[in-house]
């Protein structure tokens, strides 16, 4: 009988032929803070990592790291927990890289994904907070 393992690229043993699809997302949020807003706070905004049908990363995904505009006091942020995600408040629009690590039991490298934060939308209109 064939062996049914093969050497992963650390030398860890591997199920062969076996490949696990977990679909993630990444996406942001963000709202017009209206009559509260001042020159450098006119949006708050949240950018997430999650699962596209809602179910519980945890087990799989050991932290994210969420690296912003290099303008943030703190522009690396990890969240270790789920609900994987940050919310800040802020005027202007960037791109947001988020590096998914795994748990260590998945024997897997992390991998980043990056999504433009969008605080004006496409009809030119920030988003009302009512």
């Amino acid at each position: 009988m064939a062996d049914k393992y093969v050497m992963g690229k650390k030398g860890e043993r591997r199920m062969k032929d076996v490949e696990v699809c977990l679909p993630i997302c990444v996406g942001t949020v963000s709202f017009w803070l209206g009559k509260k807003a001042d020159e450098y706070h006119s949006h708050k905004w949240t950018v997430y990592v999650r699962s596209p049908v809602n179910e519980d990363l945890s087990p799989v995904v050991k932290k994210v790291v969420f690296h912003l505009h290099h303008s943030f006091a703190e522009p690396v942020r990890e969240v270790q927990q789920q609900p994987f995600e940050l919310t800040e408040t802020g005027w202007g629009e960037f791109e947001i890289t988020a590096v998914v690590h795994f748990v260590d039991e998945a024997k897997e490298e992390p991998f980043q994904m990056v999504h433009g934060l969008k605080l004006f939308h496409t009809n030119e209109q920030p988003l009302s907070t009512k």
